[in-house]
């Protein structure tokens, strides 16, 4: 039987030069924090009417992307995809990277971060940001136990029935960070329960794009082969996945247009709102969708390295617009306080509120993203993460076993 060879990442110049990059921008993160600690948030572009701002783009982005990385993992030890088996410790190093990388800049962003111990000593169970804390350290745990099973010689049994409580459980962990805009009644361009597939697909989309991403520019850094058979699986996959946040935004926004209550937000978002509408329908709609799902299906490009690459890029970047209409275009539509009245007031009520990100708070999410970076980078040089070898000739045995067990 054809067995997958890991080893570790090689240390070198290079090694060395990409920690001492990550290194960097983590320092300006962790400086930006400190900066906003002091002076407050009057230092960013957040007010009273937009209090989550570019930081929570980021990390909302991270962890929802943390949940769609395992999914390759699912695929190899759930779905019995033998042509993923190889990459499903490299996805859990990843999911836990991102996971973590997210929760350190919604910490951060907190304004008092040492409040957190209140959040996690004192619990209001009727509150789905309490339910999430337990979702997020258990993900960490329960993808920790899969990663050991895995990993460990004689534990193969395990991999299948952990596998499957990863499964479940990265499924709850997205739903319930769907469902903290989905039951925010009070905004109009949050409040609808379609927010927790919706966001369970953008989990799938966005982890895919940026598994592939990962992979891709670490065996190449490495000098690892990647096979062109797999490359396509995976692209094909992103697709697919790509075209399922379209169709939950379709049926969000028609369900939304359907409702009178809702047709003041749909309107800002589809047509009025300026930023907000062009980031929808150009950086969403177009460059996050539309064009990666025909770079990777037009027979043309389907099998160019490059082109997969820039698709990748493409359904990152249309997701971070997309998180950036979801959280700040929502909380830009004013409140409708009284329902079939005008109101005005000293207080900007009825105003669209406006917001300019600060470079403090794109330095932190940046840090986000470069500590979830270094935790998986640093993971593939101390353990065994990264197979020897993705080429085409040495998935053949494993697609024939999955053929012949097929049949």
């Amino acid at each position: 039987m054809q067995r997958t060879v890991y080893t570790e990442l090689r240390p070198g110049i290079g090694f060395a030069s990409l920690l001492a990059l990550l290194g960097a921008a983590i320092a300006a993160g962790l400086g930006a924090a400190l900066y906003m600690e002091k002076y407050g948030h009057i230092v960013t572009g957040m007010n009273n009417q937009i209090a989550w701002g570019l930081p929570h783009v980021f990390a909302v982005f991270l962890i929802v992307s943390a949940s769609g990385v395992l999914n390759v993992a699912s695929l190899a030890s759930v779905f019995e995809r033998a042509a993923y088996k190889p990459l499903a410790r490299l996805s859990g190093l990843l999911a836990i990277a991102l996971l973590a990388g997210g929760l350190a800049v919604l910490v951060l962003d907190l304004g008092r971060p040492d409040r957190l111990i209140v959040a996690m000593t004192t619990y209001n169970f009727k509150s789905i940001f309490a339910w999430n804390i337990f979702l997020y350290t258990g993900f960490m745990a329960i993808v920790a136990g899969y990663l050991f099973v895995q990993m460990s010689r004689g534990m193969e049994r395990y991999v299948k029935p952990v596998g499957w409580l990863a499964f479940v459980w990265r499924l709850a962990l997205t739903t319930g960070t769907g469902s903290i805009f989905g039951w925010l009644v009070a905004r109009q361009g949050y409040d609808a329960a379609i927010m927790a597939p919706l966001f369970v697909a953008m989990s799938l989309s966005f982890g895919l794009a940026v598994f592939i991403l990962f992979v891709l520019v670490t065996c190449a850094a490495a000098g690892r082969e990647f096979g062109a058979d797999l490359l396509v699986r995976l692209a094909r996959l992103l697709g697919i996945f790509a075209g399922a946040v379209l169709y939950f935004t379709a049926v969000q926004h028609l369900t939304a247009l359907y409702a009178a209550e809702h047709g003041g937000v749909e309107r800002f978002i589809l047509l009025d709102g300026g930023l907000y509408t062009g980031l929808f329908w150009g950086g969403q709609v177009v460059l996050g969708g539309l064009l990666p799902m025909a770079l990777v299906y037009l027979p043309a490009t389907g099998r160019s390295r490059i082109a997969v690459l820039f698709a990748s890029v493409l359904v990152v970047l249309g997701g971070l617009a997309q998180i950036y209409v979801i959280i700040i275009g929502g909380q830009a539509y004013p409140l409708v306080l009284f329902p079939g009245m005008e109101e005005s007031s000293s207080f900007q009520d009825g105003v669209v509120a406006s917001y300019m990100p600060s470079l403090p708070e794109l330095l932190l999410g940046l840090g986000g993203v470069a500590l979830a970076l270094t935790i998986a980078v640093i993971g593939m040089r101390v353990l065994r993460f990264l197979p020897a070898t993705l080429g085409d000739a040495a998935d053949e045995p494993r697609r024939e076993r999955a053929a012949s067990a097929g049949s």
